[in-house]
């Protein structure tokens, strides 16, 4: 092992361990009458009463510490909280947020069970995959049909894509993947893999850029947060964001959701190629948005490849060549 691996596989390790020693004090310390930790106030975690979207990380993130490292006290908080807290969020209709909750918990846990990592009865893995199948056709049915394809709507309404979805619409996928089947009026079946390629297609259409002349906004591996549609005649009316700073920069958290959305994209179509032309096309869009946006936030890093929260954040200019420097959060 040569110096650079070595400083990295000790960086890894402090990361696990700083993983495991957070998730723990969370779990004395946070009081979950008061519901699930969003955001941090003084530096102690706070909620936010509009949704419950971070409850999946609350446990999840000591699953996967788990996995990474098989400390079982990360299995008992992670495996305790799912079974306690997490199933209303199985059906829970009023959100885009499924695989996020559902796939962090259910889906860890059914991963780590299938691994043998821990000893788990065949009736609570049955569990497991009826909360994936489940929370996966309910994610599906926030449905808009456009012109050129649909989308899993956003919280926000049914003309409301969220480049965040492509997280979640991963959610289809593992539903598809364990048989489901899911029925809409008149017994009519609806394909969970389908939902979810559209989506993706919608997504990269309309979210992502490409550099190519679609406005002058259009920098190649950008993304919008919000797509906003009109349910009507089912046209793209314009770009909006909820939590960056415009509609026409680039929030950077909904940055990464696309790079790793798109991503699991096409991990999963590698995995269960069919042959179709849907997946064929899927492959080839996802694969041109990961490395357009991936790119992108290359670009618009700082050096310790950490970016700033939006990159058209107001007075992010006074900074000067930031993408030069390492990341500076208590900068003036």
């Amino acid at each position: 092992m040569n110096n650079n691996s070595a400083q990295l596989t000790a960086a890894i390790e402090g990361f696990w361990d700083l993983a495991a020693a957070r998730a723990a004090g969370l779990h004395r310390s946070y009081n979950s009458k008061s519901g699930s930790p969003v955001f941090t106030v003084n530096g102690k975690y706070s909620t936010r009463g509009w949704t419950e979207w971070t409850q999946g990380f609350q446990f999840g993130i000591p699953l996967l510490t788990f996995l990474a490292t098989g400390d079982k006290k990360m299995l008992e908080i992670g495996r305790s909280g799912t079974l306690s807290k997490m199933a209303p969020h199985i059906t829970h209709f009023g959100v885009h947020d499924h695989g996020f909750n559902n796939l962090s918990t259910y889906g860890n846990l059914l991963r780590a069970a299938n691994l043998g990592l821990f000893d788990c009865p065949e009736g609570e893995k049955e569990l497991y995959r009826l909360a994936i199948k489940t929370s996966g056709a309910v994610q599906a049915k926030r449905w808009t049909s456009v012109k050129e394809g649909g989308f899993i709507y956003s919280f926000n309404g049914p003309h409301s894509l969220f480049i965040d979805t492509m997280r979640t619409a991963r959610i289809l996928l593992a539903s598809h993947q364990l048989g489901h089947r899911m029925m809409e009026e008149g017994d009519v079946e609806v394909s969970l893999l389908e939902r979810a390629l559209v989506h993706g297609l919608t997504t990269a259409r309309y979210a992502v850029y490409y550099g190519e002349g679609r406005d002058r906004y259009d920098i190649k591996g950008r993304t919008a947060h919000e797509s906003i549609f009109n349910t009507n005649d089912g046209n793209y009316r314009c770009p909006n964001s909820q939590q960056g700073y415009s509609g026409y920069t680039t929030w950077t958290r909904g940055l990464s959701w696309a790079m790793l959305g798109f991503a699991e994209f096409l991990e999963y179509m590698d995995a269960h190629n069919d042959g179709s032309d849907l997946v064929g096309n899927c492959r080839e869009v996802s694969l041109k948005a990961a490395r357009a946006t991936c790119d992108f936030y290359m670009d618009h890093a700082a050096s310790d490849g950490i970016p700033y929260w939006d990159t058209g954040a107001p007075n992010l200019h006074r900074l000067g060549r930031y993408q030069d420097m390492p990341s500076d959060p208590f900068n003036a």
